[in-house]
């Protein structure tokens, strides 16, 4: 069993997906893991790490219209809908800052994975997306460690 840490940067074009499935599964095969456990994290506070359809885009299209309606870029009000709006306090960097923050908060900043058979075990629809909650392109951060036996070693990949 051996361990390997590494950094994959990724450039996103503003709010929304960005598969990254296939850079990762290159990077698996560029360090000749058979065997392993992947753990994903995603080294920023206004982005996130998601698995979901890569089939129909529209999927992704009403996902993100889901989570703008949740989170709402002016404020929010009670879920009851009774009581007064209430402003954001932190908006430091535009008004998409500190929903970009909800957000995060609400899905996903690390994703653990299992690679058997030098890939990662996914379903047949499914991809790995960097969600980007920013409107301004940004250079993202996604951390990979994976623990993992490589190839020529003695595996078990039934």
């Amino acid at each position: 069993m051996e361990q390997i840490l590494s950094e994959l940067v990724i450039k996103t074009s503003g709010e929304g997906f960005t598969d990254i499935t296939s850079q990762i599964n290159s990077w698996i095969k560029s360090n000749r893991i058979a065997i392993g456990i992947l753990i994903l994290t995603i080294n920023h506070t206004s982005c996130s790490l998601t698995i979901n359809e890569n089939a129909d885009p529209r999927v992704l299209e009403d996902l993100s219209s889901f989570i703008k309606a949740l989170v709402p870029e002016e404020g929010f009000k009670a879920i009851s809908g009774k009581g007064n709006h209430i402003d954001y306090l932190h908006a430091d960097e535009g008004a998409d800052d500190m929903p970009a923050h909800i957000k995060t908060a609400l899905t996903s900043t690390s994703l653990s994975l299992s690679i058997k058979k030098g890939k990662l075990v996914l379903g047949t629809w499914q991809a790995i997306y960097l969600w980007e909650h920013r409107y301004s392109s940004h250079l993202r951060q996604v951390n990979m460690h994976a623990i993992a036996e490589k190839e020529g070693a003695k595996v078990n990949c039934s």
